[in-house]
This record gives C-alpha cells, sequence and structure tokens, in this order.
C-alpha cells in the first residue's frame, strides 16, 4: 500500500502567520508610542530647562539695571512677636499646640498662592482650635528671578501687620489678590496700602508709615538669607513637625487635617 501524504493545514499556517503579523505590528505601534511620549518628555523637559534660563537671564538684567534702589542696609527691624532663629519667624497659633507647620512663602510666588488657595480654610480651622501652630518666613526669591521689589515691599507691609496684631488676615489679603508673576504692582507700597483697607482696622497711619518707611525691609532681607542657606528647592516650601509635606505627592488639605488631629490626640 503506497505511503499516504498529509497535506498542510495552509488554512492554519494562514491565521498563524496573520496572527503573528498582527503581533509584530501591535509591537511596533507600542515602541512608536514610547518612542513618543519620550520625544514629548524631552520636549516639555527642554522647555521648561530654556524658561528657568531665561527667567534666570531676566533676573540678573533686573538685579544690574540698577532700577531697583530699595535699601534693605539699615538695622534689622523684627516685627512684633517674631521668634524661632533671629526672630526671623511670624507666630501664628497657640503655642502650646502639638503640631508645627513652617512655611516660607513669597507674596509674588503662584504656587504659594496656590497653597493657601488649597490649604487657607484648613489651615484656620487647625489653628482656631488650638491644634496647629504655624511659623511663617518670609522670601524674596520672585524678586531675584525676575526683577523688581514685589516681593520686598510686600514682605515688608506683612511684617507691618504684624505689627498691627493683623498678619493673619492681611497675609491672605496679599495671596487673594496676588497680582501676575510678571506684574510687579508689589512694589508700590499704596497698592499695599490700598489692600490694608480690606482688613478692618489695619490701614492706620502708623501702618502706612512703616509701609512706606520700609521699616522691615532689612528684617525682610535677612529672612531670605536664612532661607538662602537652608538650601530649599523653593517656595513654598512646608514643613510639618519638620518634615517636608510639600514633596508628599498624596498630600491633601484632609490628610494635613488627620495628621495634626492624631497628634494632638497622641
Amino acid at each position: 500500500m503506497p505511503p499516504r501524504f498529509v497535506l498542510p493545514d495552509v488554512s492554519e499556517k494562514n491565521r498563524e502567520g496573520k496572527r503573528t503579523a498582527r503581533e509584530r505590528l501591535a509591537e511596533e505601534r507600542e515602541k512608536q508610542k514610547t518612542a513618543e511620549k519620550r520625544r514629548r518628555v524631552l520636549v516639555v523637559g527642554g522647555a521648561v530647562v530654556c524658561v528657568l534660563a531665561l527667567a534666570g537671564v531676566i533676573g540678573v538684567l533686573a538685579a544690574n539695571s540698577g532700577k531697583d534702589k530699595t535699601d534693605t542696609a539699615g538695622p534689622v527691624t523684627a516685627p512684633s512677636g517674631a521668634n524661632g532663629d533671629d526672630g526671623l519667624a511670624i507666630p501664628v497659633g497657640r503655642a502650646s499646640a502639638k503640631s508645627t507647620l513652617t512655611v516660607w512663602e513669597d507674596f509674588r510666588c503662584p504656587a504659594c498662592k496656590s497653597f493657601e488657595d488649597a490649604y487657607r480654610s484648613t489651615i484656620h480651622e487647625l489653628t482656631d482650635a488650638g491644634q496647629l501652630k504655624v511659623e511663617y518666613h518670609l522670601a524674596t526669591l520672585i524678586d531675584g528671578n525676575m526683577g523688581g521689589s514685589g516681593s520686598l515691599h510686600a514682605a515688608n507691609a506683612a511684617a507691618c501687620a504684624q505689627d498691627a496684631g493683623k498678619f493673619t488676615a492681611y497675609h491672605d489679603v496679599l495671596f487673594q489678590n496676588q497680582p501676575l508673576e510678571t506684574d510687579d504692582a508689589f512694589a508700590e507700597n499704596g497698592k499695599l496700602i490700598e489692600l490694608a483697607g480690606k482688613v478692618d482696622g489695619l490701614g492706620t497711619d502708623t501702618f502706612k508709615k512703616c509701609v512706606e518707611d520700609g521699616t522691615h525691609n532689612s528684617w525682610v532681607a535677612k529672612s531670605h538669607k536664612a532661607f538662602q542657606s537652608g538650601r530649599f528647592e523653593g517656595t513654598p516650601t512646608v514643613l510639618l513637625n519638620g518634615k517636608n509635606i510639600y514633596k508628599d505627592r498624596t498630600m491633601t488639605p484632609a490628610k494635613l487635617k488627620q495628621m495634626v488631629q492624631q497628634a494632638d490626640k497622641a
């Protein structure tokens, strides 16, 4: 009996070939997507570096232009009640609170405004309840990067408000009315005095003189030097009991509240 020959299943081979081709196509598409994502990251990263570099150049040019002659070389006059190292912190809340929030801010800083807008009500709730005390440190980072003196003048005005016992309310008003980062509106003392009208009892002649005289300018400059010495990455820098919580991507106002209340019960 002659040997039998079994013909290959052509349809099965075709299906296998098509499946393999589909897999190769899918793999190629995935490679293309990965390459495109990498390209986008590089482009965005390069753009950010360019923006930062440009901001640095603008800051250097502005600093060397001689436009801003604000004097920060006078005697260091700390605002009333300032405490901490060298009296550079403005305290808010009860000293007996078990948790301390240390905040480094610049009144021209958009990220600081975003932080304040998100966390303001929670911080007020915790300080009012005696569960949290806040130590505010003022910096002038944007003046250095973008040029101008709005950070300095606003910080001095906030220190003047502290003298009047109105720091918290005026601090909030400044962030709620923050101009664009490139708009140095806070360099105008008239603008800062105008905003004081939004705080009951602040717009006094004493406050106005403090703002116009730059009474706390040297103190603000010293505070900024402390910020630089601390080698912080930027503003805002927010520490809860010494731990940087601003870097925590999972941090929310609710989480901050929970952490503070747990510490209060401990």
